[in-house]
């Protein structure tokens, strides 16, 4: 009955699939680790500190609710629960046990020190790439082929009337009026965006492209600048914060990333400990 709850529970987790919708590989890797999982389950439950665990109604009534919540209707989860062996009350007493399992997990966790702000502080000093943040710019761009000098020619001036006219007329939708100006002038497949390209790092345009598109201000448009594939204007929207993250603004995030290790460490070191003990190695 447990292992075929495993094989239900592990489906979705794993792949996001009812057990009956898995490809052969699919199924052999959820039978492995349901079998790894039961072997650990039941060291858990066989352990002084789940003998006192109660599991409250109200919790395992919800935990029904999500797993019916993953189905279409109830004939769909009834259909797996038949294929799987697995009755309404078959299925309660798997998820009770899945909880207790839980909750087990949850005392010792529980009795791991806290993660200080000094703990915190530590980290963001030795781990500091994990908080710098690489310069960036939100772009779009306008792009005319050419196949020829007169096409170039006749290129860089609708670039320099486009420019001349955002840059007397002031205006204050320049996203807008650069994106209208983009779908209607642009020949590159971002033009049915507006001309966006996103945000891009250092190392993502064409080198001829890059200096200048850098160089902008929040709200200016380029100058026209040729790449291999043609002439461009380029506009830059947005210039996200960049550099080192404040302490203060990520403490948190790594004060509940560090909780999150030392808890798992603990359960898995406890989980160890069980496996190491005479009565674990004796054959069943």
């Amino acid at each position: 009955m447990q292992h075929a709850y495993l094989e239900l529970k592990l489906a979705w987790e794993l792949f996001q699939k009812a057990p009956e919708g898995l490809s052969e590989p699919e199924r052999k890797k959820l039978s492995t680790v349901a079998g790894n999982q039961e072997s650990i389950e039941q060291r858990i439950l066989a352990t002084a500190e789940a003998a006192s665990v109660v599991v409250p109604a109200a919790t395992l009534d919800n935990r029904l609710a999500e797993i019916r919540q993953r189905y279409a209707s109830d004939d769909e989860m009834h259909h797996d629960l038949e294929r799987l062996g697995l009755q309404a009350e078959s299925l309660a007493a798997a998820v009770e046990r899945d909880l207790k399992v839980e909750a087990v997990l949850d005392k010792i966790a529980a009795d791991v020190p806290e993660v200080s702000v000094v703990d915190a502080e530590i980290y963001y000093r030795l781990h500091p790439e994990a908080f710098d943040r690489p310069e960036t710019r939100k772009l779009r761009h306008i792009l005319i082929t050419y196949g020829n000098v007169k096409e170039k020619q006749q290129g860089i001036a609708t670039l320099d009337a486009l420019r001349s006219t955002w840059k007397s007329a002031q205006n204050r939708d320049l996203a807008g009026a650069f994106g209208k100006a983009a779908l209607r002038h642009s020949q590159c497949p971002t033009a049915m965006e507006g001309g966006l390209l996103g945000t891009v790092k250092r190392g993502q345009l064409y080198s001829e492209l890059e200096p200048a598109a850098f160089a902008l201000a929040q709200g200016e448009v380029s100058t026209v600048l040729e790449s291999p594939i043609g002439l461009h204007l380029i506009y830059c929207e947005e210039i996200p914060p960049f550099g080192m993250l404040p302490f203060a603004e990520v403490s948190e995030h790594i004060i509940e990333r560090l909780s999150d290790k030392r808890r798992r460490d603990a359960q898995r070191s406890w989980i160890k400990q069980l496996f190491a003990r005479p009565e674990a190695r004796q054959p069943a």
